[in-house]
């Protein structure tokens, strides 16, 4: 080992600095979460150099984390993570060889790998049905974010992406492009894809960009599909339009007993807490197990969505385990419309 040493808040920041080139700015700050527990408990135990670093001390962290009482997928991404970190250092001769070895990252069972919270079906036909026959909302951000999320099953780095060049309403189709530094997919070049849409998510988009769009461009001249007043949204806009967009109580009566006027939930920054609304992670989850039950095989719902089959059978999709997947027919893509279910 060389004579260099980091201390655990310098190893974090140099080790996502070394990431930026690969991950979404989504994953990096994913990474930087997971670890600043580390570097805290670290700080706690007046550990100031990654070198002294000791099997112990890891499995002294993971008790803490234990401790914590967090979900197991929580404790998992924790440990990943560190050993990600640990990884780095050793290849830099900050911490001794195979102290990443001795990261202990929990097994997880699939029903703790898999989150169980998704938009239903019914729910997501329910709101898009909703949208599409409202003078008021149709049209709104809520609306079409809904509409391309749920019968495309992109994620959000996807729909931010997303420039209006790649819209083409004859076609019917979404054009997926990885174009960084400053909008990435999350797999890059091997997530850029064209997928079909049906007419009515077109007439959706239609409207959208008569009624609603800023018509303005980003920072990097390019003019975005989804906008907003300061131009290409953040991603904390596109959580918002997700969280109001899927609030029952657009249309029903609330079930956590609260009035709609009154009720704080239904403002942008207390979105989230509403407990019916969905982010936009639990409507690609519905997304996808929806997709393969209107008759659509896993490798196409899989380039339609940017995943692996096999992650898509671990992680995605929940229907009953009896339940058979259809032949796809050659033009199901462009049909596949939520009021067009047949199951």
């Amino acid at each position: 080992m060389s004579n260099r040493d980091l201390s655990p808040r310098e190893a974090r920041s140099r080790f996502l600095s070394r990431r930026k080139a690969e991950n979404t700015d989504r994953t990096l700050r994913t990474y930087e979460n997971r670890l600043t527990r580390f570097v805290e408990f670290c700080e706690e135990r007046d550990i100031t150099k990654m070198s002294e670093l000791t099997g112990w001390d890891i499995d002294e962290f993971r008790a803490d984390r234990e401790a914590a009482d967090i979900a197991p997928t929580t404790l998992r991404g924790s440990m990943v993570a560190l050993k990600q970190l640990l990884d780095y250092c050793e290849s830099i001769d900050v911490v001794e060889d195979d102290l990443a070895d001795k990261v202990n990252v929990p097994t997880l069972t699939r029903s703790e790998e898999s989150s169980d919270q998704q938009l239903a079906h019914d729910d997501a036909e329910r709101l898009i049905n909703f949208y599409r026959s409202s003078r008021k909302w149709q049209g709104r951000p809520e609306h079409v974010v809904l509409e391309v999320a749920w019968h495309v099953g992109c994620r959000m780095s996807g729909l931010r992406a997303l420039d209006l060049r790649d819209y083409n309403p004859d076609e019917q189709t979404l054009e997926f492009r990885h174009r960084p530094p400053y909008t990435r997919l999350k797999n890059k070049e091997q997530g850029e894809r064209v997928v079909g849409i049906s007419e009515k998510v077109v007439d959706a988009l239609d409207t959208y960009l008569a009624r609603e769009r800023v018509d303005k461009r980003d920072e990097k001249g390019r003019e975005p599909l989804f906008c907003a007043r300061q131009g290409r949204p953040s991603n904390s806009t596109f959580r918002a339009w997700s969280y109001m967009g899927t609030q029952p109580c657009l249309i029903t009566q609330c079930p956590h007993s609260k009035r709609r006027e009154t009720c704080d939930y239904t403002r942008r920054n207390f979105a989230s807490k509403c407990p019916s609304s969905r982010a936009l992670h639990a409507v690609r989850t519905g997304s996808i197990t929806w997709q393969l039950l209107q008759g659509l095989d896993i490798e196409t719902v899989a380039k339609r969505v940017n995943a692996r089959p096999e992650t898509i059978r671990r992680h995605y999709y929940k229907a009953g385990l009896h339940e058979e997947f259809e032949e796809l027919r050659a033009d199901v893509t462009l049909k596949l419309d939520i009021e067009d279910n047949d199951s």
